[in-house]
């Protein structure tokens, strides 16, 4: 059967440029007895296939289905050895593991005075670009060749060897902690999600601080600082202190710009470090600075100042349309963004191999709810139908909750009585499954249940209730993150005076924004 989603070797072939693809027939055939192999004869035939499908292969006769596990192991080991031989994915830390892997092969040659020299120029590299770890690597090597005592170096090399491997050890070792605890941290992210209340806000404050090394900072150098600063950043979205991850992002992202080589060799980082500061900018609202980050990212990516390969293309695609979608949830000019859609979608399918689900589902809620601001409720719910269907992902409950009320809210524009019965009750029923529901949510269960019993001129009494219900939750620390997935308020008020929902949100945007 077709597997093309979980085939690693199919996958890694349907990534290749046309040049990588010349360059690994030009590798392979090096060697006239290679031309006519069977790993070349598989390459070939995925190469041109749209589906990974081992039966067409076994039928093909390129080789016995014994032997398949072993021939693809060996082409994808080949495919690897040929892309590191390609200057385009050179970069500083290969260039410097380059260096010491020579280094090696120089000593164990007895060649001592050679691999020093090499293993010098190295660690300068290693040290220039905060490489502390192959830096620490070379150290050691360093030290095993002079204690062969055939290069007879100065007796105070011994001394500076130790001294050196010893500072390494303490930074490596500090950066291990702070990137242990940023890791900790968006692991109890994912597991347990954002605080609900005192005692969850109590817990991961006291984790946080008990794991949190001591730290001078002028004795950091770049990446201790990174770590740091992405601890401190995980914390602040843990709990809900937007304006503590405006500041730890900020810095993140400052961290770059005073040092603009990093962004060469660390552009992923440079990436998301972009990206939070954003999305912290969009907690706080702030839509000048939001703008002017926005644009400068869009810049930096177009000009290669993130160097742009396969992982950078797809994490500046993720990263600049979330946020282009954002801005115009931010100012509620949701009609202007409708534009963004086809572009999202079109780039999606051109990365459906590199793109996880989760990511995808996002982007389905964002332009639903793009569609829900622009008063198209029929595309809104076609988005969000892809989600709710989506039975075999793993979503986080919040994206799929906020989609079934979304869903539920877009019907009920439509008018879809009998639609509209039915989504009460799917969404009813999965609300309660839910576990730790936020009070907004109860309070719309509530509201759900007693709906259907609610005479048309009733109605916007009832969304006045439930109105002054929710209010209070806007400021509450715990609950305001409900808001940002849906803004119910918002819808409430426009069916309260009559208006789009748009047109309220517009106008509340004027008064907000800075």
């Amino acid at each position: 059967m077709p597997n093309s989603q979980k085939e690693s070797l199919f996958v890694l072939i349907k990534s290749l440029s046309k040049s990588e693809k010349r360059q690994f027939k030009l590798y392979v055939g090096r060697f006239e007895g290679n031309v006519d192999s069977k790993f070349l004869a598989l390459f070939t035939f995925l190469e041109k296939s749209q589906t990974y499908d081992e039966e067409a292969i076994l039928k093909k006769k390129i080789v016995t289905k014994r032997q398949l596990s072993n021939l693809k192991a060996n082409l994808y080991k080949q495919i690897l050895k040929s892309l590191r031989l390609n200057p385009a994915q050179h970069n500083i830390r290969i260039s410097i593991r380059e260096q010491l892997d020579y280094a090696t092969i120089l000593y164990n040659k007895g060649l001592y005075r050679q691999s020093l020299k090499l293993l010098d120029k190295a660690k300068i590299l290693a040290l220039e670009h905060e490489e502390k770890n192959v830096a620490y690597e070379i150290v050691e090597l360093e030290k095993i060749i002079e204690t062969q005592y055939i290069t007879r170096s100065m007796s105070s090399r011994a001394d500076e060897l130790s001294a050196e491997a010893k500072k390494l050890s303490i930074q490596n070792a500090l950066a291990s902690k702070l990137s242990n605890l940023s890791l900790e941290l968006y692991g109890l992210l994912l597991k347990v999600g954002y605080v609900k209340n005192e005692k969850d806000y109590e817990e991961v404050t006291a984790y946080f601080h008990d794991r949190l090394p001591e730290v001078t900072m002028s004795e950091l150098g770049f990446r201790e600082k990174l770590w740091l600063y992405k601890a401190h950043l995980w914390f602040s979205f843990l709990t809900q202190d937007f304006l503590s991850s405006y500041k730890f992002s900020l810095k993140w992202v400052e961290l770059f710009n005073k040092t603009p080589k990093m962004k060469e060799i660390h552009p992923v980082f440079y990436l998301k470090g972009n990206h939070y500061l954003l999305e912290s900018l969009f907690y706080i609202k702030h839509e000048v600075k939001f703008k002017e980050v926005l644009l400068q990212l869009e810049q930096d990516i177009e000009n290669e100042v993130v160097p742009q390969n396969d992982n950078t293309r797809v994490l500046s695609f993720l990263y600049l349309y979330m946020n282009k979608i954002n801005y115009h949830f931010l100012t509620g000019t949701f009609a202007d963004g409708l534009y963004l859609i086809d572009e999202v979608n079109e780039r999606i399918k051109q990365f459906e191999n590199r793109i996880d689900e989760h990511h995808v589902m996002i982007f389905y809620y964002k332009i639903a709810s793009l569609y829900f601001g622009a008063g198209d409720h029929k595309n809104c719910i076609e988005y969000l139908q892809k989600i709710i269907r989506n039975k075999s992902l793993k979503v986080r409950e919040d994206l799929l909750c906020f989609s079934r009320i979304l869903n539920l809210v877009a019907h009920y524009e439509l008018g879809l009585d009998y639609h509209l019965e039915t989504q009460l009750k799917s969404t009813y029923k999965y609300l309660l499954k839910m576990d730790d529901l936020h009070e907004v949510q109860k309070e719309f269960i509530k509201f759900l249940r007693g709906l259907g019993n609610i005479y048309p001129h009733q109605v916007k009494k009832a969304f006045e209730a439930l109105h002054a219900k929710l209010k209070p939750f806007e400021d509450d620390p715990y609950e305001r993150r409900a808001f940002l997935y849906l803004d119910i308020l918002s819808w409430l008020e426009s069916k309260i005076e009559n208006k789009p929902v748009a047109e309220i949100i517009h106008a509340k945007a004027k008064l907000l924004l800075r």
